[in-house]
């Protein structure tokens, strides 16, 4: 019975996370709680996952990548990325690749991938070379190197810590760096050939879109006798009648902040509004307002400016509407337009749920910027600003990096105790206090491993992955090992397009288990074909958090992952067929 409940759940699993119906983390924790409430799982096996080697490394690796980000110095190298990528399009492309590979194979490739976005707008706006031209490279090679070290994803430290507890051999720093090198220059080289012949030359439209809201956005005093003295703005006709977004309250000497339905309007009151110029025209008819401007004496650190900004992986706005958090009167800035996948809403923008990767044309003060970057809560797009190199804690988070790599590559030690080892350094040496170690950590993505975990357990527990194991078996089993890796990764890669990569991960690893037992072959060379699967995967733009990310800045299609990232997709599975039993063989 509880096999049959099994299944049951993570086919619920596997329609939640394709549906899109609440963030992957919660339907995470869902699935964790219905084997929990079914009792295919106790509540200690159901929770276990919080306290898996696997989750504990990621947090502290998650801590490590910080320290190294708040250092400045990947920022240090940005003057010197900008400048050899302005040469041309080759040079853009070959060191942004380049550069998101080899950082992301020791750091977070979303934090990587986040750092090295406006960098190539700067670099795009200043060469017009179009966004749509670099973004998608520099998000499929983070996932190249990030598959060259057991630190390089959170799958390659989740499949390994899982097996070790499922008991086969954890896989050590470097073990499969030569096989997937291979593989990368592969990737890279099909990247350097295709990607200027089939990427679109499409410039993205926020560019244009911010310059139409700073066209549209005017200031209005109201005026004696203009009805809307004394009215709340929701029964104002500036509301009402001309649909005006009210930006900003200006009063005689000092600004209105806390802005809702219920603000009270008053003579005199400065508004700045953005309006349709149709709207606005109409305005301008009536003699109850004065477009003559504010007075220009407020500090110009408050005042407001329009930039472009993107929601990243784990920001705490993800799966909210503006609305929702009062994001106007908690950040005092308003948000004129959101670039939401395919389409961009300017509105109602303050009832649309927010998702990863979302552009945003924000209006907001120099000062609420800073306060909203550094909370993670968004990047900036409109300009980029490097962090000043900081050597006296730069070094030290450098030799605690390579510290980690090198206890761990050495067998010193377990990459857990590594880790958790550096993130303790990283503390006690005042590189990150211990509130900024905390914020580092991507709670998401936590939360997410530890709900898919009990998957993995449920499988293991019921006798699933034995039964999908012999069924596996018995259809291909009989086949040659290397086909049997061939398919194993197909359906890997193909799975991880609809599934979180986390989450094939899981339900991949103990079968392929089981399977390398039934067939009384080495598992490893299924389990790493089951990690570069789930890491390398190109086709759409939810298979992985980096494609997400440079989806709106971009500004591109469905297609266009489809176009670029298929073949490159195929060609990765038959060169990984080939390469992995050559360096593991069976």
């Amino acid at each position: 019975m509880y096999l049959y409940i099994t299944f049951a759940v993570i086919a619920i699993g596997i329609f939640l996370f394709v549906k899109d119906y609440f963030t992957i983390d919660t339907t995470s924790i869902l699935i964790m709680s219905l084997f929990i409430v079914s009792g295919v799982l106790n509540p200690e096996e159901g929770f276990a996952g919080f306290n898996h080697p696997a989750t504990i490394t990621l947090g502290c690796m998650f801590v490590i990548s910080a320290a190294i980000f708040k250092t400045g110095l990947i920022d240090g190298l940005s003057s010197k990325i900008i400048r050899i990528a302005k040469i041309n399009y080759v040079f853009a492309l070959m060191v942004f690749c380049v550069t998101a590979a080899v950082f992301s194979a020791f750091i977070n490739d979303t934090a990587v991938v986040a750092i090295l976005i406006p960098m190539a707008l700067v670099v795009c706006r200043e060469t017009d070379i179009p966004p749509s031209r670099l973004l998608i490279p520099i998000s499929f090679s983070a996932l190249f190197g990030g598959t060259c070290t057991l630190i390089g994803t959170s799958t390659n430290i989740l499949v390994s810590s899982y097996a070790k507890k499922l008991g086969s051999e954890a896989f050590g720093m470097f073990e499969f760096s030569l096989a997937a090198l291979c593989i990368s220059v592969i990737g890279l080289t099909y990247i350097f050939i295709v990607a200027p012949i089939l990427l679109p030359k499409r410039h993205g439209k926020e560019h244009f879109l911010k310059k139409e809201a700073e066209d549209y956005m005017t200031e209005v005093q109201i005026l004696s006798e203009n009805p809307d003295i004394d009215k709340p703005l929701t029964k104002s006709k500036l509301i009402q009648d001309f649909q005006a977004q009210i930006l900003t309250i200006k009063r005689r000497h000092w600004r209105v902040y806390e802005i809702n339905e219920e603000t009270v309007l008053r003579e005199n009151d400065v508004i700045k509004i953005l309006i349709d110029p149709r709207k606005l025209a109409k305005l301008k008819e009536l003699k109850t307002y004065s477009f003559t401007g504010a007075d220009a004496s407020l500090d110009d650190h408050n005042e407001k400016k329009v930039y472009e900004v993107m929601i990243p992986y784990g920001s705490y706005l993800a799966g909210k509407s503006l609305k929702q958090i009062n994001f106007r009167n908690t950040y005092y800035s308003s948000v004129l337009a959101i670039r939401h996948r395919k389409e961009t809403i300017t509105k109602n923008v303050s009832n649309v749920p927010l998702k990863e990767g979302d552009m945003l044309l924000l209006f907001a003060s120099e000062k609420s910027l800073q306060t909203l970057t550094s909370e993670k809560l968004i990047v900036t797009l409109s300009e980029y600003q490097e962090r000043k190199l900081n050597l006296k804690k730069a070094i030290p988070a450098l030799l605690i990096l390579i510290g980690v790599i090198l206890s761990a590559a050495l067998n010193l030690t377990s990459i857990l105790i590594s880790a958790l080892v550096g993130a303790l350094l990283v503390v006690t040496t005042t590189i990150l206090k211990p509130k900024e170690a905390y914020e580092a950590i991507e709670w998401k993505v936590i939360f997410m491993v530890a709900g898919v975990l009990s998957m993995g357990k449920a499988l293991e527990k019921t006798g699933g992955s034995e039964l999908i194991s012999e069924l596996i078996f018995n259809s291909i089993g009989g086949l040659d090992p290397r086909i049997t890796l061939s398919l194993l990764f197909l359906f890997t890669f193909l799975s991880t397009n609809v599934l979180s990569s986390k989450a094939a991960a899981v339900l991949m690893t103990p079968i392929v288990i089981s399977l390398a037992e039934i067939m009384q072959v080495d598992p490893k060379p299924f389990l790493i074909a089951v990690m570069f699967a789930c890491s390398l995967t190109f086709m759409t733009p939810v298979s992985y958090p980096t494609n997400t990310m440079v989806y709106a800045p971009g500004n591109y299609k469905f297609n266009d992952y489809l176009k670029i990232g298929t073949p490159l997709n195929f060609i990765i599975w038959i060169a990984a067929s080939f390469i992995i039993p050559i360096f593991f063989p069976f």
